[in-house]
């Protein structure tokens, strides 16, 4: 992808990224579409690779453990505390990125 064209794409899911609580997205992790992305990684870039079906990309970040699915214990940490993630949606996809700091396994 051109660099404008790849810079015009994160520029729109950059309006369309939000900070939204845990249990507002219960129904999409209960579905399995809550994907978990990990502080160190820009979110925008990895909804862009989601956008781009770039699988590569997404093997070696889950490879690291960069990217996944929110475990059930993780889901019940940030339901006790109602998390405030920032997301961002690529359907059917919730990508959600905990920036609060706190550390949980």
């Amino acid at each position: 992808m051109a660099t404008s064209s790849r810079d015009e794409l994160k520029a729109k899911l950059n309006l369309e990224t939000s900070r939204i609580h845990w249990h507002e997205l219960q129904t999409y992790y209960a579905r399995g579409n809550v994907v978990r992305v990990a502080p160190a990684l820009d979110l925008l870039e990895v909804a862009a690779e989601l956008t781009e079906d770039n699988k590569a990309r997404f093997e070696s970040w889950m490879r690291e453990d960069l990217v996944g699915e929110v475990s059930p214990d993780l889901a019940r940490a940030w339901y006790d505390r109602n998390a405030e993630l920032w997301a961002v949606v690529v359907a059917p996809w919730v990508l959600v990125q905990d920036q609060s700091g706190q550390k949980l396994h």
